[in-house]
């Protein structure tokens, strides 16, 4: 048996913006969403097998390994490529169910690093099939740019823009709040304000007046803590202030180093990076 190590570092996202938009006849929602890949990372590495298998350390990760996304992507791509087995293993550092794309990231890496391993010479365009199977953040991971996510999330277009220079401030209070729940508390409307050239404008004063997550309207009403962190990351001289995704993160856009310490007693994580 070939050794061989794989290893790559997944990297969580913020949204920048979400517009909620539709409800399909399935259940699902259709949504306008900008997002931007951030330096927090995780580590996922593989080595041959005799049998494939799973493992994680770091952050528990609740429920059963052999449901893991990553698990999926490999078998999904087995499926129709001659792959050897594999030992699986995913430090896990990225909070969960927090709306930063940790899980979808992870299975997207790992489509990426099967493909260029064994040289299966697919394209962007069908890793982002195989990914869309796998979850709606899934896609956006395969190229891992700047980008609009349209339709359910999984149609995803490239933008112009370029956060380099300014500091992020990452904020988890550790409050679990279900997708599900997420959108019982919305409206979906058509968009009121064109998302991409919002977002291409950078102009922050612009953001902050204009570029909103809808999540926030009703998951603020039930935790209002969260709301309050919004508030202060403000106060601390945000330039712009954002939950992401539907979970419990708050993120604020600094063009300074952020001083993390102001928020240890209302954030159990707490990340400040420069983007």
């Amino acid at each position: 048996m070939a050794f061989f190590i794989m290893i790559t570092f997944p990297n969580a996202k913020i949204n920048l913006g979400l517009q909620i938009t539709g409800r399909l006849s399935n259940g699902y929602h259709t949504i306008n969403t900008g997002i931007y890949p951030i330096p927090l990372r995780d580590v996922l590495e593989a080595i041959p097998s005799k049998k494939t298998s799973f493992e994680s350390s770091g952050t528990t990760i609740p429920g059963n390994p052999k449901d893991n996304l990553i698990l999926k992507a490999y078998k999904l791509l087995k499926k129709d490529y001659h792959l050897p087995e594999l030992t699986i293993h995913l430090l896990k550092s990225i909070p969960m169910g927090a709306g930063l794309g940790g899980g979808s990231a992870d299975a997207s890496f790992m489509l990426n690093m099967l493909n260029e391993e064994f040289q299966l010479f697919l394209d962007d365009s069908i890793l982002e099939e195989y990914a869309a199977q796998l979850g709606s953040d899934c896609p956006f991971f395969i190229r891992n740019q700047p980008a609009i996510a349209t339709g359910t999330g999984t149609d995803v277009q490239p933008i112009d823009l370029d956060l380099s220079g300014y500091h992020l401030l990452v904020l988890n209070p550790g409050i679990h709040i279900s997708t599900k729940d997420a959108y019982a508390g919305t409206s979906p409307a058509p968009p009121s304000y064109d998302l991409k050239s919002t977002i291409e404008s950078k102009d922050f004063d612009f953001w902050k007046k204009t570029l909103a997550n809808d999540f926030e309207k009703s998951v603020f009403q039930q935790y209002p803590e969260l709301g309050g962190i919004k508030a202060k990351l403000y106060d601390s001289g945000a330039l712009y202030a954002a939950m992401s995704g539907s979970g419990s993160t708050l993120f604020g856009i600094f063009s300074r180093p952020a001083d993390a310490t102001d928020f240890e007693e209302t954030a159990n994580f707490i990340k400040a990076m420069p983007l």
